[in-house]
């Protein structure tokens, strides 16, 4: 199987997204382990795949959240200003924070 292309530019242009500080010999390490990884999964392109179903997600969990729905809880502004400690001009009055 050959090996993958790879390059230490293309370690260095990785290692610079991740924001990543690698040293001369970690680049050359691994430049060596990424094309490991590489080839080890290149081994997918011969695998047969045709009439196979794509899997989207494998637990069987579907989407669980409720529909968006008004809920009229009968509270005016009023009502609300009323459970406040203070109030002033319609607004809730709170300490001044400097």
């Amino acid at each position: 199987m050959p090996m993958s292309t790879i390059t230490n530019d293309d370690v260095r242009y990785v290692a610079s997204l991740a924001k990543i500080a690698v040293s001369d010999d970690e680049v050359a390490s691994l430049t060596k382990e990424l094309a490991v990884i590489l080839d080890y999964v290149k081994q997918l392109d011969v695998v047969d795949t045709a009439g196979l179903e794509p899997t989207y997600q494998v637990t069987g969990l579907t989407n669980v959240t409720r529909a968006d729905e008004l809920i009229n809880y009968a509270v005016t502004r009023d009502g609300l200003l009323a459970n406040t400690p203070r109030t002033r001009d319609g607004y809730i009055e709170v300490p001044k924070v400097l």
